[in-house]
């Protein structure tokens, strides 16, 4: 999720060598869609597969709903095409919810989960961090935007990794989303900034802002929102432990605060409460394990007010939101590593599922939150 995450190979590993490692152990484009056509079909009517839109370059972003209970769970992964290990993690927890288990029977009874398991396609296929729009494409898509400045998050210049954006600009997908659902580009509201709504110019902000609106048409709410990111390397705060995931509940200030007056008109729709307890539900289980098993688990930094991502915009519409944001880009990662990371979302995931269904999430205290060790970008000796 942070900018300045890697959108490439280290500096010193050849390019040529790049994609091979990097994907290695991942899902590419044609492995998700085989992979999600399979569980459909071996499910029997369970897993419902669709086409939900576009990319940029004309790929098929796909969901996978299962369930067909009255609390709603949006998952999505792969909006940052460098950040994989959310995707294997669905593919596996949709496996598990779709076999003919009595927990995954209560489950679908009580839930319908929407999964986007590669929201961003062009990138995944690239292994980087941006969509592959450019931004005079933005501007024949919403005419209005002729003689505006491009958008904050939109790069065509530099070299970042081995990826060059000189030569192949793109979006920051994750900065694209507006809490105003029905928004339409203004040229006024341009180039924006990083603690101001997006605009839903990119095909991929799109996709997910219409499920997410179909959601809420056909049942009234998104429950919970979750995104699933990869991070630099961070230290449990105070100490020299590597951070294996990072786990946030906050992306706006609260609206009924004066923090966060800007966004007063979403005040009774905020349910911070909410996204604590969830918060609280994938750290207990999680830390049930020991540090042996799934590493060292934190809160992401706090604080943010960020409503141009998904999270952002999708908290003040009344979700309950969870930020994972696991160790590493895909091109750092050995096997072993990748291994423990996908496990990790996958359980985390399914610590939220599992306590939505049968409610016991209800019951936590949302102020357990703040005593998730805080993450550090230094290690202290």
């Amino acid at each position: 999720m942070p900018t300045y995450a890697a959108e490439g190979t280290s500096q010193n590993q050849p390019a040529s060598h790049h994609h091979d490692y990097s994907i290695s152990g991942f899902i590419d484009y044609n492995e998700l869609q085989k992979s999600l056509h399979q569980i459909e079909a071996n499910s029997k009517g369970t897993v419902q597969v669709e086409v939900a839109g576009q990319s940029n370059q004309g790929l098929d972003i796909y969901t996978a709903r299962v369930g067909t209970g009255d609390k709603v769970l949006l998952i999505q992964s792969e909006i940052h095409g460098n950040e994989k290990t959310g995707t294997v993690a669905i593919l596996n927890l949709l496996k598990s919810l779709s076999n003919n288990s009595k927990q995954s029977k209560e489950i679908r009874d009580e839930l319908t989960i929407v999964f986007m398991p590669m929201m961003n396609p062009d990138a995944s296929e690239a292994d980087k961090r941006r969509n592959s729009m450019t931004w005079s494409e933005a501007v024949e898509d919403f005419p209005q935007l002729a003689g505006a400045a491009p958008s904050w998050n939109y790069l065509d210049r530099g070299i970042s990794q081995s990826y060059n954006y000189g030569e192949n600009p793109g979006f920051d997908v994750n900065r694209d989303f507006h809490p105003d659902l029905d928004y339409v580009p203004q040229a006024q509201d341009f180039p924006g900034a990083s603690n101001m709504p997006g605009w839903f110019i990119t095909p991929e902000a799109q996709t997910s802002r219409d499920v997410y609106k179909s959601l809420q048409e056909e049942f009234g709410n998104v429950d919970v929102f979750v995104d699933l990111h990869h991070q630099g390397l961070y230290y449990i705060d105070g100490t020299a432990d590597e951070v294996t995931l990072s786990l946030s509940a906050q992306f706006v200030p609260d609206p009924s605060t004066s923090a966060g007056a800007k966004y007063a008109q979403y005040a009774d729709n905020y349910d911070y409460d909410f996204s604590r307890q969830l918060n609280v539900a994938v750290y207990n289980e999680l830390q049930s394990y020991g540090n042996s098993r799934f590493g060292n688990v934190s809160l992401y930094s706090q604080g943010l007010d960020l409503p141009g991502t998904a999270l952002g915009s999708y908290a003040l519409n009344g979700s309950g939101t969870v930020l994972f944001e696991v160790r590493g880009q895909t091109q750092i990662m050995g096997q072993k590593e990748k291994g423990q990371l996908v496990k990790s979302v996958e359980r985390g995931l399914s610590a939220i599922v599992e306590s939505v269904a049968d409610g016991s999430v209800y019951t936590l205290n949302p102020a357990e939150y703040e005593t998730i060790p805080l993450t550090s970008s230094r290690p202290t000796n």
